[in-house]
């Protein structure tokens, strides 16, 4: 199958640029389909000249990366005027293969399930689409100066939604905003979970953490991971932090900060260091940057409590990574987080972004350690549900479903033999039915 990622290879460091949670969906969703006997074919933007060709991301897993525009320098809303270049190179790719060689089309974003829609129309296969956010769900909470997101992406996710096959949604109140906004069939949205990796993201020892990160064990550490930029609000996080100080000038508090900066935080990339200083906590705030996988599981046990005050997250993998590894959440009640953190029982839900309401929580928490304990406690128990094993298993029925209405609508006509000859990768994994 294909899977088009346009705007952000899933190679990429998460935590900078455009690089977040969508990277790690489509890796780790690709590795647990090619587990199961699916053959994957990423293709993502080159932006090196470094970049080869082709990558071996994992075993059954490919990453196609190509040539369209400029490798560098081209900020993701400039990304619409290479959308030709990139899908000719599809294409190109496909055409060197036998027909019926990708036998289904997934895409993520709005700008792939662009690229997705051209290349069902072509190949005569079911095109999958995750969103993964909004547009309009992200206007309608902005950062104060923050950038709108534009009408043209608001018209190009009507599209998308109006010609996939099916659409992934990550939870209910996702597949309601599909249809609220832009109409969508609720016959053809399946909700479908993100996951995290379990094997890696799991408790361990915190005092071992801290050493290795140099963190003092007697401090209470709450800890902001992702992109720094107004979506994600890590300000509030600071501003709560220096609230909460100067109630309390004995709490034991120190707040990290993990991730680079990205979209309009590039503009001022030192702002959060700035602001950390205006506000007198410096010396209780550390910044590290974007961290691998492994390393970010040490950051997530080294921590008391991890702090995801976003605007708008269509889900927060960050939320379940650190409960898996026995860390308790603080988040806003936004989007996906509220199917993300069990709030009272494995974190603590924050309606809206008031710093006083911010600053409450966060006291709290950190002068209650016995509370603290008993949430991090059941926060792993949690985070057993959201596997990506879990979440393939989603994707397999969800590709199912769109082969079956593609079949329907095409009959015996050239959709089918491409299904016959092709298919058969997806019904090895149980996925699709003859």
């Amino acid at each position: 199958m294909a899977v088009i990622s346009v705007h952000t290879s899933p190679l990429a460091q998460p935590g900078t640029g455009d690089a977040g949670g969508m990277n790690v969906y489509v890796l780790q969703t690709a590795i647990e389909l090619a587990r199961r006997g699916v053959e994957v074919e990423i293709f993502t933007r080159a932006t090196s000249s470094s970049d080869p060709a082709v990558q071996h991301a994992a075993p059954g897993v490919l990453v196609r990366n190509i040539a369209a525009g400029p490798f560098e320098g081209l900020d993701k809303h400039d990304l619409p005027t290479q959308l030709c270049a990139f899908a000719a190179g599809v294409l190109r790719e496909e055409a060197r293969h036998p027909q019926g060689y990708y036998d289904l089309v997934h895409s993520h974003y709005w700008l792939s399930g662009q690229v997705g829609w051209l290349a069902r129309d072509r190949w005569g296969v079911p095109l999958v689409h995750t969103a993964h956010t909004l547009a309009a769900v992200k206007n309608a909470s902005l950062a104060a100066g923050d950038t709108p997101e534009p009408a043209a992406r608001q018209i190009g996710e009507q599209q998308v939604v109006a010609e996939a096959d099916r659409m992934v949604a990550n939870t209910a109140d996702e597949a309601a905003q599909l249809e609220r906004i832009y109409g969508a069939d609720p016959s053809r949205i399946d909700v479908v979970a993100p996951g995290a990796d379990l094997s890696r993201y799991r408790p361990g020892d915190r005092d071992a953490a801290r050493a290795e990160l140099g963190l003092d064990p007697r401090e209470t550490v709450v800890t902001f991971v992702g992109r720094i930029q107004p979506l994600k609000a890590p300000d509030v996080l600071l501003r709560a932090a220096a609230r909460a100080v100067a109630d309390a000038p004995d709490l034991p508090l120190r707040v990290l900060v993990v991730g680079g900066p990205s979209g309009t935080g590039l503009e001022r990339p030192d702002a959060l260091i700035e602001l950390a200083s205006e506000l007198g906590i410096a010396p209780r705030v550390d910044f590290l940057p974007p961290q691998p996988a492994d390393r970010l599981a040490q950051v997530y046990r080294a921590s008391d409590l991890v702090a995801v005050p976003s605007y708008s997250e269509s889900f927060g993998l960050v939320a379940i990574e650190a409960q898996a590894c026995g860390t308790p959440v603080l988040a806003a009640n936004v989007g996906g987080l509220g199917v993300a953190v069990r709030d009272g029982q494995t974190g603590v839900l924050v309606d809206g972004h008031r710093i006083d309401d911010w600053a409450a929580a966060l006291r709290s928490l950190v002068s209650d350690p016995a509370r603290l304990k008993a949430l991090a406690a059941a926060a792993p128990k949690h985070a057993e549900g959201f596997s990506w094993e879990h979440t393939a298993d989603g994707l397999i029925d969800s590709y199912r479903k769109a082969g079956m209405r593609r079949n329907r609508a095409f009959g015996t006509s050239e959709y089918a033999l491409r299904r016959q000859r092709g298919l058969w990768k997806l019904r090895r994994a149980g996925g699709v039915k003859a």
